[in-house]
């Protein structure tokens, strides 16, 4: 039934038809619209809201086989306080574009024409004026419910306001929608039980009015939830909007309510190819589509029934034993004509000029939040109390790496002084510092959990990508000690390791440094390939080759010169982890010769045996490995600073190169004249 619909025994009426008939079920809607009529003297008057207006907007994006590809066409439409529009549509209609635009989050390969005003004013949406809730709830899934929403409470508000006022605040949100009761649950994730779905979409809501915003936009709130968890969520979005002495403005974009979600809708946005099929009160649409001959059958639910009228998806399925089925492109079609020339249309357009006109005062273009410092602090605790409670972040390589150290100790336990034991007092620090090292990815898949949240929040305005650096750095610190201090200690004393605590502190410093520097690589490759197994794989791969050119398991004047020797060798990490350990090593300890008659001096072997650079001390291979940490940290920071403005170019410039090789050049204004005039031809 989704794609041809049976026609009805009333007549099929569309434009001027419907336009008389029309004007009687208006006035029933009319009572809906006198209620606000005057909402835009009366909110200029009193608790200033946010009015947003949209006038022939056409967002198109580049296309390898015709230039361009429209995603909306020529669309107009209000969002007032007190309101809650629902922008309704089957998949691929244009309802997430729609809010993309007129949240100012569309991508840079989208081109957008039109005219969208707040307040009657050209402006970006500033921090804290609005803000998005994704359709994915990418939440810290460790913490309970009172932790994350306080947590974002101490990030989002500004420094002004004292902690218990933060607390207050965050509090008084989770009560507003419900979720008092399961306030210290745990979000829960893979493996862990924690809150319901319905439940987490009112968490990520919660966070997102901490600021009191006055505009909301959300994006498919009841995506995965059943049809009772959807009506709660629905019900307390719908209550929003006259919550804590603002009148908030409420947009939602929702794919198939219930019957109850419906009739919490205030306006109702129904696009179809991305069209307006219609504008205007919810509860005047089913009159609309019953006056162009599809009346909602009895006992149905109105909005199963709009989305079958126009959606053309399975229309290839339905079409045997059909005969008589007016196609749904005719379908559409005749709807869009029919809003074009009906009343609702025309109030659309006086409601949009009459918002226009009115003297508001620019939306403010900023709000404070919490301070750098502040935005630290919260930060590293938060991610503190994340990795403490998660087992995979650093619990389960703490237990392996013991089980190693253990196994090293008893592989290589008493090396004694002989001649073969430089070779094996080699292998184990190669080992420690390479493979002990490698393993440190395995944390990757819990970090890119935490890059998701980051990329919501900092997307969000929330904080800054310098504080969330911060933050994940001094967290990580205290664990990345106990790795290196216990582990390093089960396997360098029963060794027999070079004797003296500022050797083995020297030991455990540089593990530290190497275990703190492949994480900050890891973060870097997790910036640009967020994908946890290409980033293992990435990760791995990127180790490997460092160990190879590292100066081990073939000599620095036996490497290869091109890549390999020139630049591998200086700028892999294991190479001044191998020496600043062997010099730890080897300096002041001699060794029995090959004879067995004599003895060598430990600077010998690394001249010689190892091919050691003797010109500096270990310290400087210490300080070069930390000097190494603070520049992958900053790539981390250059690379996440710009991927937002550089990645959404490319499938532009890819499509334009393609374009240029045939010939073509996407122009919006020709685009839209064509997809106009064969409107005019079909209608």
């Amino acid at each position: 039934m989704a794609s041809f619909l049976q026609p009805s025994n009333q007549p099929n009426e569309s434009g001027p038809a419907a336009s008389m008939k029309s004007s009687e079920i208006f006035q029933t809607a009319l009572e809906v619209e006198t209620i606000s009529e005057n909402a835009v003297n009366d909110s200029a008057k009193s608790t200033p809201g946010v009015f947003l207006t949209w006038n022939d907007l056409w967002v198109t994006v580049p296309n390898r086989k015709h230039g361009s590809k429209p995603i909306l066409q020529g669309l107009t439409g209000y969002a007032q306080p007190g309101e809650l529009l629902a922008i309704m549509g089957p998949s691929g209609c244009g309802k997430s574009t729609l809010l993309d635009a007129l949240a100012g989050r569309l991508g840079s390969n989208a081109r957008q024409v039109g005219e969208i005003l707040i307040n009657g004013h050209k402006q970006a949406l500033a921090y804290g004026t609005s803000a998005y809730v994704t359709q994915d709830d990418t939440l810290v899934t460790t913490l309970t419910v009172r932790e994350a929403v306080s947590y974002s409470a101490q990030l989002q508000l500004p420094d002004s306001m004292s902690k218990v006022e933060k607390m207050e605040r965050a509090e008084m949100t989770i009560r507003e929608m419900g979720l008092q009761d399961a306030m210290n649950t745990r979000i829960g994730g893979w493996g862990v039980k924690g809150l319901s779905g319905g439940q987490k979409r009112r968490v990520s809501i919660c966070i997102e009015i901490l600021t009191h915003p006055k505009l909301l936009f959300l994006d498919e709130p009841t995506s995965g939830l059943d049809s009772a968890a959807s009506y709660y969520v629905m019900r307390g979005i719908a209550r929003l909007d006259h919550k804590d002495g603002v009148r908030r403005t409420v947009i939602a974009s929702i794919h198939q309510p219930s019957s109850e979600v419906f009739q919490l809708f205030s306006n109702l946005c129904l696009l179809s190819s991305g069209r307006t099929v219609y504008f205007g009160p919810a509860s005047a649409a089913n009159e609309f589509f019953a006056l162009n001959s599809f009346p909602c059958p009895p006992l149905q639910n109105p909005s199963d029934h709009f989305l079958n009228t126009i959606n053309k998806d399975f229309e290839k399925d339905l079409e045997q034993g059909l005969d008589d089925a007016i196609p749904t492109e005719e379908v559409i079609n005749i709807l869009v004509k029919s809003y074009k020339s009906s009343d609702y249309w025309q109030q659309v357009q006086v409601k949009v000029e009459e918002i226009c006109k009115e003297p508001f005062e620019a939306l403010e273009s900023r709000r404070d939040h919490a301070g750098f410092l502040t935005q630290s602090l919260v930060l590293t605790k938060r991610s503190f109390v994340n990795m403490f409670r998660d087992l995979g972040y650093y619990w389960l390589r703490l237990a392996i790496y013991v089980g190693l150290g253990y196994g090293l100790s008893s592989i290589y336990h008493d090396l004694g002084s002989s001649y073969g034991s430089i070779q094996a007092r080699g292998s184990l620090l190669m080992f420690v510092s390479t493979f002990l090292t490698f393993m440190a990815i395995g944390g990757f898949p819990s970090f890119v959990e935490e890059m998701k949240v980051f990329e919501r929040e900092r997307l969000n305005g929330h904080y800054g990508a310098t504080s969330f650096a911060i933050g994940n750095t001094f967290s990580a610190i205290p664990f990345l000690l106990l790795i290196s201090l216990i582990p390093g200690a089960i396997a360098y004393y029963p060794s027999g390791l070079h004797k003296g605590y500022e050797h083995f502190l020297y030991f455990a410093s540089t593990l530290f440094a190497c275990l703190l520097l492949v994480e900050s690589m890891m973060m870097a490759v997790a910036s640009i390939v967020p994908n946890f197994l290409m980033g293992i794989i990435t990760g791995a791969g990127i180790q490997g080759l460092m160990v190879l050119g590292g100066g081990f398991f073939r000599l620095p004047d036996d490497l290869p010169q091109p890549f390999w020797k020139y630049p591998l060798y200086y700028v892999a990490f294991h190479r001044y982890a191998y020496q600043g350990m062997f010099k730890n090593e080897f300096e002041g300890l001699k060794f029995t010769n090959y004879q067995g008659n004599g003895l060598i001096k430990g600077e010998e072997i690394l001249r010689d045996f190892w091919q050691m650079e003797l010109a500096y001390s270990k310290w400087v291979d210490l300080a070069i490995l930390l000097g190494m940490v603070v520049s992958y940290r900053l790539l981390f920071l250059a690379i996440i600073k710009t991927s937002e403005s550089i990645k959404p170019i490319i499938p532009g410039l890819m499509a334009s190169v393609n374009l240029s090789d045939h010939g073509k050049t996407p122009k919006l204004n020709h685009c839209k004249r064509k997809i106009i005039n064969w409107n005019k031809i079909i209608n």
